[in-house]
């Protein structure tokens, strides 16, 4: 008897030491700085990328956030107290509105919120699962990816001279629009600034996309964003008889669109030199 008791104990203490073992943190994972846990939940998995794209399946404005991404996982820890899925989305809820953010949804199990400072713009989802046993924090800091090369327009024009084109990444949409964004506005000016200090240089604007989608809309994307782009340069002065807009879509890419850092460089739009 004293034997089997001895094995039960065994038993017991290795089975807890196994769900304790589950119950921490995944290595190399931690909260995100901007917002934490609730209370009661560990880290059962995280992705974190530089740049990436999450579009929401629950609002139909402003669902489409780019920047850097940070899922985190949590799951609920065993004979703690446990959460509702009202009461894990009012957390997030009230968390977003004490940093001055504003709330995009809130349906009692998915919260989308939104904060903007200092010219940035994060966006937050938090989603509940499993009678609230689960949630899943993403949150998407919206900023521009940082150029390897700074664009200015003495660059922009040695690219010209050496090889005839140059890429410009310092252009910016929403993904699958085509109108320019604010941020946009340094590129824009030194692409002017190129043209003005050279009168006789012509140029086409070629927009190019990665391979997500259809080709179809990817030509139309590319031409129009190439078509934004003529706008932009002749409404800052630039003849329009200097350039001409083309689109190709996917079919030049610079990179392998199997990986999003390959699909970032090939959305891009290029200058080439018309002779």
């Amino acid at each position: 008897m004293k034997k089997f008791s001895s094995f039960l104990i065994f038993t017991i203490l290795i089975l807890t030491s196994i769900s304790f073992a589950q119950e921490t943190d995944k290595d190399g994972t931690q909260d995100h700085p901007l917002l934490s846990r609730i209370p009661n939940y560990y880290i059962s998995d995280q992705i974190v990328k530089d740049f990436d794209v999450f579009t929401s399946p629950y609002i139909d404005k402003e669902n489409v956030w780019e920047g850097k991404f940070t899922q985190t996982n949590y799951s609920h820890i065993e004979g703690t107290k446990e959460l509702s899925f009202i009461q894990i989305v009012r957390n997030y809820e009230n968390s977003v509105k004490k940093l001055g953010g504003k709330t995009l949804l809130s349906d009692g199990r998915v919260y989308h919120g939104k904060i903007e400072k200092n010219k940035g713009v994060t966006y937050i989802s938090a989603e509940a699962f499993n009678e609230g046993r689960d949630y899943t924090l993403i949150i998407v800091e919206n900023k521009p990816m940082e150029d390897e090369v700074t664009i200015d327009a003495a660059a922009l024009n040695q690219g010209i001279s050496e090889t005839g084109k140059v890429a410009v990444y310092g252009i910016y949409f929403d993904s699958g629009k085509s109108v320019i964004k604010p941020e946009s506005k340094p590129t824009i000016d030194e692409i002017v600034k190129m043209l003005q200090q050279s009168p006789k240089l012509k140029i086409f604007i070629v927009g190019h996309t990665d391979s997500d989608g259809s080709v179809e809309s990817n030509m139309k994307l590319s031409s129009d964003r190439a078509a934004a782009v003529v706008k932009a340069l002749t409404e800052n002065g630039i003849s329009a008889s200097r350039l001409k807009s083309s689109g190709v879509g996917p079919y030049c890419p610079v990179e392998s669109n199997h990986t999003e850092e390959g699909k970032a460089k090939n959305r891009r739009v290029e200058l080439v030199e018309m002779i």
